[in-house]
């Protein structure tokens, strides 16, 4: 079971990447990957969430050309904040959760 601190700092991951995208979470989980396996795991799914979903938002993006892309940009966008807030909610928790729908690369 994490202690506290360890949920606080998992829950950052998710949270600072509100305002810093990639630096911030990656900044915490590489400080702290060493020390907690719970912080680990977060940092790696945050991560491989970020790599999903930028990948995702290029796809979607291409299709602009076929009028497609009007609909699965925003879709991608709520998608992405959504599991955001929940990945910060299951952090603080202390429950290990999956964000659906991402590659599993790190």
């Amino acid at each position: 079971m994490p202690n506290q601190d360890e949920k606080f700092l998992a829950m950052l991951i998710y949270l600072i990447s509100f305002f810093t995208v990639f630096i911030g979470p990656l900044i915490i989980w590489l400080i702290k990957k060493d020390s907690s396996k719970f912080i680990d795991y977060h940092g790696r799914e945050y991560l491989n969430f970020l790599i999903s979903y930028t990948i995702y938002t290029f796809i979607a993006s291409l299709t602009f050309f076929i009028l497609i892309g009007f609909v699965l940009v925003p879709v991608v966008a709520i998608a992405a904040f959504i599991f955001t807030i929940i990945g910060a909610v299951k952090a603080y928790e202390g429950t290990e959760y999956k964000i659906p729908f991402i590659f599993r690369l790190l």
